[in-house]
């Protein structure tokens, strides 16, 4: 019994390690709490970047209570005995609309994760794409993939344009890039190009927060979020994150990548107006004490819905990687209890299945 104790204690030891190298749940440049970002400096440190509002700072010992149950009990926010096994619901895909898409709308298709199929003013864009069976540093290791992408990679149509939040490996991945290779344009955050010059890619654009860019007719805005980055130990915090904006003649689309709940969705639409659009993270939020800087529960993604005075959410980041605590099906039954709580219409933030397509 003794041996056994002993191999269950290795083997928590050795999952935390490697959830640490996976996710790089490391909290660190926390940075003070600001009215706003108007110095573009702020976010810079002497080793990398920083978050500009204030957060914790887990490391190591945090990742190792949570992975030993040590950390703060906290209630589930949807009792177990309502919750039914995960089946994810899948689409078919609506290959008629894909391919030939309405140029005067917005089309949205829902392949995953944080992982959409943009399509407007005739361009198609990918938002950091993952195909892969899992998410991890290492071949066929790590998180499965509990949902197949909504639409096969090589149904995909020619892909124009690639938006990268950041280089975590749910959503920077690997596999995905070599095969969309260098025809699109990949908009990524400050420092990230290097990654994909050593992957031979050399088709991108590397941008600060608020700096701007133009693409086929659309601007393209880098947004603050607050999050963090990481492939490896010694990699932390050295590339920047971001969320986007898209600028089109039918609306802004806002894509947040990976984010906590902070005063930047306010200051975006203070600067930007108000969003036509807005992919919103629901999921990966349990337990609240380790990733709520990082990570916004349904109730905060509901906040971030109404500070950036969006006409349309969509929920992401959801049912597709097991990273957390809650159950894969729980973010959308948590998001609609709180819509209907808030007296929020059904329609005002969307939960899509994969493979589904919305036009709007």
């Amino acid at each position: 019994m003794e041996k056994i104790r002993h191999q269950k204690i290795f083997y928590i030891l050795l999952a935390t390690l490697f959830g640490c190298i996976n996710f790089m749940a490391v909290y660190a440049f926390a940075g003070k709490k600001t009215p706003d970002s108007n110095n573009a400096q702020e976010h810079y440190t002497m080793n990398g970047f920083r978050n500009i509002y204030e957060n914790p700072e887990h490391g190591f010992t945090s990742l190792l209570r949570w992975k030993l149950g040590l950390g703060p009990d906290e209630p589930p926010a949807i009792s177990n005995s309502l919750m039914s096994p995960y089946v994810p619901d899948i689409a078919v895909p609506d290959y008629q609309k894909i391919y030939h898409p309405d140029p005067g709308k917005i089309q949205i298709t829902w392949i995953g994760h944080s992982t959409f199929l943009i399509q407007v003013e005739g361009i198609n864009i990918l938002t950091d794409p993952i195909f892969n069976g899992s998410s991890s540093p290492f071949a066929g290791i790590g998180p499965r993939r509990q949902s197949p992408p909504g639409i096969p990679f090589d149904r995909l149509p020619p892909i124009d344009a690639v938006f990268q939040s950041h280089n975590h490996y749910d959503h920077l991945d690997l596999y995905t890039v070599k095969k969309l290779g260098n025809k699109p344009v990949y908009f990524v955050p400050l420092k990230l190009g290097k990654w994909f010059k050593e992957q031979n890619i050399t088709n991108y654009v590397e941008m600060d927060w608020w700096e701007t860019s133009m693409y086929g007719g659309i601007r393209i805005v880098s947004v603050p979020v607050q999050h963090f980055s990481g492939r490896s130990m010694s990699d932390r915090n050295k590339t920047l994150w971001a969320g986007w904006v898209l600028e089109t003649s039918h609306g802004k689309i806002f894509f947040a990548g990976d984010t906590g709940y902070s005063h930047h969705f306010r200051e975006i639409s203070d600067k930007l107006g108000k969003m036509r659009i807005a992919l919103l993270p629901i999921g990966a939020y349990q337990p609240r004490w380790l990733m709520k800087a990082v990570h916004m529960d349904p109730p905060e993604a509901l906040l971030a819905h109404r500070d950036l005075q969006a006409e349309k959410s969509v929920a992401m980041h959801w049912g597709t990687f097991k990273l957390t605590d809650e159950p894969l099906n729980e973010p959308p039954v948590y998001l609609k209890k709180i819509m209907k709580e808030a007296g929020v219409s059904d329609d005002s933030f969307l939960v899509m299945n994969f493979g589904e397509t919305r036009v709007f």
